[in-house]
């Protein structure tokens, strides 16, 4: 029997329907995301931001 040369995943057939290998990387990636996307922003953070804020608006006028 000869060897597999590729090195691309193969899809696995789950329920009669086929699914990518990358598609569990996929959704977990995702839902980490949106996770840190839900988190609140660090005070430090904001301070910083509205730091920024007050020096542009002391350069623009």
């Amino acid at each position: 029997m000869a060897e597999r040369t590729d090195s691309k995943p193969r899809p696995v057939l789950q329920g009669g329907e086929t699914i990518d290998p990358n598609s569990q990387i996929v959704s977990k990636l995702r839902a980490f995301y949106d996770a840190v996307e839900q988190e609140p922003l660090p005070d430090v953070f904001l301070d910083l931001l509205q730091q920024l804020d007050s020096v542009e608006k002391t350069r623009k006028g």
